[in-house]
């Protein structure tokens, strides 16, 4: 369990009413922006604060769309608020939208991993309201993952909605951090002209672990699956499945023609979760790790997949394109095929990690152990 002590940005809203009163006030929102039993637009609307629109990430405001599904405006029945999507084309709002708004708040659990798109949702939407003059609030959620700090950083070359930012696989920050460095580093447009605010996790340390009360996407339904996300993500750009369509997705993988082991599976088509998955109604044989104690970064099981496929004649990297997206560079990739192993090649990004540590420090809002 998480300790009981760690009250996030929105828990803490004595810190930001007083900054939304006789405000517009749009929010970045999901399913995971609760305070306490409540959700944030609930809450707010209890503090009579004028929220005028809701805007949508990937997987919806509830959560409850497929990855890398159409998010739709729409709005909202509950409340009557209109919400706009910004996943798909509509990434950013348009400057006539942005008019109609005051301030932006952000409040969504992130997983600490670069390729999850809710921070590069959140580069946009600074970015809009850094062009229009539109103040932007990030309550701040602890980061799972946040005692790591590992992998390639991002050539900018291979930038995309998977990776935004020059920082690596695993940045050890939360969203917050990330907000404060965003704007430091000049990564937004405009950057200079953005009226930042955050408010702070308190009683909260990287190190600790700390156990997501809402799942924050529909593929991620517990704490294992986010452990293990940042190191199977990268199956997705393989023919092998990852449990999409299952009860236990990010938390095993598997092949229908190649076995990887003696667990079977069958993936399935799930609404909200896994519409058409990967291997959808075939019997896969391959890894169950529920219970797998593997944490952080770890490729060693990715590699020997790949000597499985190559031994057997298979194409492994199906997807180069998407491979190297999702790693932020092509260099992961071709080192696997020449053949290094998992230790040689974490070796590589030493020196680049000691770098950005120095760079992040100064944007860091709690203590590095």
């Amino acid at each position: 369990m998480s300790p009981p002590n760690v009250q996030t940005g929105a828990s803490q809203s004595e810190h930001y009413l007083p900054l939304l009163r006789g405000k517009r006030v749009a929010l970045v929102v999901n399913q995971t922006s609760r305070v306490h039993h409540s959700h944030l637009v609930d809450f707010l609307l209890s503090k009579h604060v004028n929220v005028v629109r809701i805007f949508a990430p990937e997987h919806g405001f509830r959560g409850n769309y497929d990855a890398g599904a159409h998010v739709s405006n729409a709005i909202d029945s509950k409340t009557g608020i209109q919400i706009t999507s910004i996943y798909g084309k509509n990434k950013k709002p348009s400057k006539d939208t942005m008019e109609q708004i005051d301030i932006v708040v952000f409040d969504i659990q992130d997983v600490g991993v670069r390729f999850y798109t809710y921070i590069s949702s959140m580069h946009y939407m600074m970015e809009a309201a850094a062009e229009s003059d539109t103040q932007f609030l990030v309550l701040d959620r602890p980061n799972p993952n946040g005692k790591f700090t590992d992998g390639p950083i991002l050539d900018m070359d291979y930038q995309s909605f998977v990776g935004m930012h020059p920082i690596p696989l695993l940045h050890g920050m939360t969203v917050a951090e990330l907000a404060l460095m965003i704007k430091g580093e000049n990564w937004i447009v405009d950057a200079n002209n953005l009226e930042l605010f955050t408010v702070s996790n308190t009683n909260y340390k990287r190190s600790m672990h700390y156990e997501l009360p809402v799942a924050p996407s529909p593929n991620l339904p517990n704490s294992q699956a986010v452990k293990l996300y940042p190191s199977l993500c990268f199956f997705e750009a393989t023919p092998v499945s990852v449990g999409r369509g299952t009860d236990f997705p990010f938390q095993v993988i598997g092949h229908n023609e190649l076995p990887l082991g003696e667990f079977s599976f069958t993936p399935t088509s799930r609404l909200g979760a896994a519409l058409h998955p990967k291997l959808e109604n075939e019997t896969l044989l391959g890894l169950n790790l529920q219970h797998s104690t593997q944490q952080g970064l770890d490729l060693a099981l990715f590699i020997k997949t790949y000597q499985a496929f190559s031994k057997a004649g298979e194409t492994f990297f199906q997807n180069a394109n998407f491979m190297d997206k999702l790693a932020g560079t092509n260099k992961l990739r071709i080192a696997i095929e020449n053949g290094q192993t998992f230790q040689q090649i974490r070796d590589s990004w030493q020196a680049d990690l000691q770098r950005f540590k120095l760079q992040r420090k100064p944007y860091l809002l709690y203590d590095e152990q």
